[in-house]
């Protein structure tokens, strides 16, 4: 593997992220990290990497934030090889709670602020005819079959489709894209902090409050996913030739897709006649 590769980690002062910026790091490799604050990422990365690490205060929101950060880096390590948007949150409510704002928020950091890092970052990799993206979005992005989720769900089909067409796009200068696909990693990602809950919830919707009630209290701390097990693949991809543009992680993440996979070949057998029924009569 090149550990002269620089990677650029969002989102990576908890989860996912910070444990493959502490892998990164452990592997030699120079990293830029992003989070709200720079100090509760330096606490949270720990150790002493020297001028490999460099922790960013980054509000993605912000386009200017994003191009201020991307400036950082370069001017630190001279390039960017290899970025991972994995900034995000939960957000749980169905669709009749969650008001317009309650759901924007959420596509605001999940989607809108991964699209400003690649905005800023593929001028760099397009310069340089090489480079990998990863999206981070979640077996939620394949699957939106959890009451409750459906907001959440959106913005991570959100980023699985339009990393679809980045792949495409970027294929022509050398540069990959990958969309991840987590399963239920043990992670602090079903925390409080890391989620946000309909501030009016429907009582009806009985489902939706068993759904959140399982994720806060049993699944939460007991997910069989090893989150440093899932950032080694991640790092393995990255220095594969031939990288997927769909990447599942987790036994359950891969159940989850062949159910649903099986579930779409019923439905299109079972209406294949008059679904294709529908040109112009010759």
């Amino acid at each position: 593997m090149n550990r002269e590769k620089v990677w650029l980690v969002t989102g990576a002062s908890k989860g996912l992220g910070l444990v493959l910026v502490q892998q990164l790091l452990a592997g030699g490799y120079k990293v830029a990290a992003t989070s709200r604050t720079t100090p509760a990422l330096t606490a949270a990365v720990g150790g002493e990497y020297g001028d490999r690490f460099l922790p960013l205060e980054v509000s993605l929101t912000s386009e200017q934030s994003v191009q201020d950060a991307v400036n950082k880096t370069i001017a630190a390590f001279g390039a960017i090889d290899v970025v991972v948007n994995n900034a995000g949150y939960g957000q749980i409510g169905t669709l009749e709670e969650l008001s317009d704002a309650e759901a924007r928020s959420n596509f605001d950091i999940n989607v809108f602020g991964l699209l400003n890092v690649i905005r800023h970052t593929m001028p760099h990799l397009r310069a340089q005819q090489s480079g990998h993206i990863f999206n981070i979005a979640s077996v939620g992005g394949y699957t939106g079959n959890f009451p409750g989720w459906g907001i959440y769900c959106a913005t991570k089909f959100a980023v699985a489709g339009l990393t679809e067409s980045l792949a495409a796009e970027v294929k022509p200068f050398g540069v990959h894209a990958t969309v991840v696909y987590p399963g239920y990693f043990r992670t602090d990602f079903l925390s409080k902090d890391s989620i946000a809950v309909a501030a009016q919830p429907i009582a009806a919707y009985e489902a939706a409050r068993e759904s959140q009630r399982m994720h806060e209290e049993d699944i939460n701390g007991r997910q069989q996913g090893d989150p440093l097990k899932a950032a080694a693949v991640m790092i393995r991809v990255a220095a594969s030739a031939q990288p997927p543009v769909h990447l599942f992680l987790g036994q359950d993440a891969y159940d989850m897709a062949e159910l649903k996979n099986g579930l779409i070949q019923a439905d299109m057998l079972a209406w294949q006649k008059e679904g294709t029924a529908t040109g112009f009569a010759v």
